[in-house]
């Protein structure tokens, strides 16, 4: 098939020029020359959006869990023991380990009625990427911070 199509572009007087002096060939050595060019910036820009979402989902987990986090600590008789298990509970789904959480103070049993209680929750940047972290991101950390009243009985 591709024959006949050569044969009758020739025979017609169209593009035979073109078929005898090489110009398809050339034309496709400059697209893979440009693919080669572009293809490796459009690819880094893709992964680099791609791990910006990572970056901003895990925020948002991170977020959330020192958010449930506070909601338990400010409950009367709650251990430390609870509040971080409730914060893990909500970080291991999407693959967060290694997170440091905090609790001020330390049991919240020690605020008194109506005084604040936080939880902060932090990570290196570097143990949630997908990709190899890049030099001038390694120690980024990201961190969200909850503040409540304690609740009184």
């Amino acid at each position: 098939m591709a024959g006949y199509f050569a044969q009758e572009l020739c025979s017609s007087g169209r593009g035979s020029k073109a078929f005898k002096q090489g110009s398809f060939t050339k034309k496709s050595g400059a697209a893979i020359v440009e693919f080669a060019i572009v293809a490796p910036v459009f690819f880094l820009l893709v992964l680099g959006m791609i791990e910006f979402g990572r970056m901003v989902m895990v925020q948002q987990v991170l977020t959330n869990a020192s958010r449930e986090g506070a909601r338990v600590a400010v409950l009367d008789g709650t251990t430390p023991q609870e509040v971080f298990s409730r914060v893990q509970s909500l970080l291991e789904p999407a693959g967060i380990r290694g997170a440091e959480i905090l609790l001020d103070p330390n049991p919240p049993s020690l605020a008194g009625p109506g005084e604040p209680v936080s939880v902060t929750v932090r990570v290196p940047f570097r143990q949630v990427s997908w990709l190899p972290t890049p030099f001038f991101l390694r120690n980024i950390t990201l961190r969200a911070t909850t503040v409540m009243r304690r609740e009184t009985t």
